[in-house]
């Protein structure tokens, strides 16, 4: 039995320290400062798109106006001198206005250009994040169904085996494994125990001698249940 149930903690412990855990834990968390980083990506990109579109819509609303004036001009809709000087001015006030606008709309592309690039990286991290996950996720998933039928497979050979133990016995065994490094029994064998290795004397010896077989006997030094073999040195 205790071969069974060392098999079994092994699988326990393994089964809460599988190293997929770790990386997902990790990774998730990752995934998270990624979502947060690409949300504010996103509002710089959408916010530059607009400011975009808007310097875009002034430009063309300013050009509109100078082919206005300009036909105008031409057309010679416009005879008083005075006027005329005064639209001349305004076209080239309308000029300047227009290269101003053009100048702070590639800097503006720019900006949303580098902002996009950004926001690609962001989301190509986030995308190969979540493939590295899903297959962590699967590989995890694997091992904890090999370990969980193998527990399953210990748990059923294990039935019969505590099937005859009193309960109170029982208990005492689980308690002590818990408590002494997963080892609740040990052989006595050649005088020593099997726990902690220790040589019991010649008056313990003695008392373990003259006790029935069915009694629980247990180490002084260790506290764990002593089992009696034909090597005990009785």
């Amino acid at each position: 039995m205790q071969e069974l149930d060392s098999r079994a903690d092994q699988l326990r412990h393994r089964r809460t320290n599988l190293p997929e855990l770790a990386e997902i834990a990790q990774l998730q968390q990752t995934r998270a400062e990624l979502d947060g980083q690409s949300r504010d990506a996103q509002i710089v990109v959408d916010d530059l798109t607009v400011e975009q579109k808007k310097i875009d819509s002034d430009v063309e609303h300013v050009k509109a106006r100078r082919v206005r004036d300009r036909d105008r001009m031409d057309q010679g809709l416009v005879s008083n001198p005075k006027d005329l000087e005064r639209m001349q001015h305004e076209l080239v006030s309308l000029e300047r206005r227009i290269t101003s606008l053009e100048d702070e709309e590639l800097e503006v592309m720019q900006r949303l250009e580098d902002a996009q690039r950004d926001l690609d990286s962001l989301l190509e991290q986030v995308r190969s994040t979540d493939e590295r996950l899903v297959s962590l996720g699967e590989s995890r998933d694997r091992q904890l169904a090999e370990i969980d039928k193998e527990l399953a497979e210990l748990d059923a050979d294990r039935g019969p085996t505590v099937a005859d133990i009193p309960d109170d016995l029982l208990a005492l065994y689980d308690r002590l494994r818990q408590h002494k490094g997963g080892v609740g029994a040990a052989p006595l064998r050649a005088r020593q125990c099997g726990g902690c290795r220790l040589s019991l004397d010649n008056a313990e010896l003695a008392v373990i001698r003259k006790a029935p077989s069915d009694e629980v006997i247990r180490c002084e030094e260790c506290q764990r249940i002593l089992v009696r073999t034909s090597e005990s040195g009785l």
